[in-house]
């Protein structure tokens, strides 16, 4: 979870509930959950993976599953960058007009 604790500071429009960070709007819900690599055999300083889930709001109010991508990667600047370039093309709007 330490990952996305740092992520906080790139992107403050979000909120960290403990477990995941999750940016709300009227149409959409991203949430970025933080997993780390169960094989015990591999480096221990590989990086976490994030996993970036979209969902899109119904008209009945209902989340509609839209995308997910997994991303791992060292530098927490790159990251956060790819991070918000895939969420703004996959909600066809920047993150801090969500």
């Amino acid at each position: 979870m330490d990952t996305l604790k740092l992520l906080c500071d790139y992107f403050p429009m979000a909120v960290y509930t403990g477990k995941c960070l999750v940016f709300v709007s009227e149409d959409w819900r991203v949430e970025l959950t933080e997993h780390k690599e169960n094989d015990f055999s591999k480096q221990a300083s590989q990086s976490p993976v994030i996993r970036v889930r979209i969902a899109k709001r119904a008209i009945n109010g209902e989340l509609i599953p839209s995308y997910y991508e997994d991303f791992q990667i060292e530098s927490l600047g790159e990251l956060a960058e790819q991070v918000e370039k895939y969420v703004q093309m996959a909600v066809g709007r920047n993150l801090k007009e969500m």
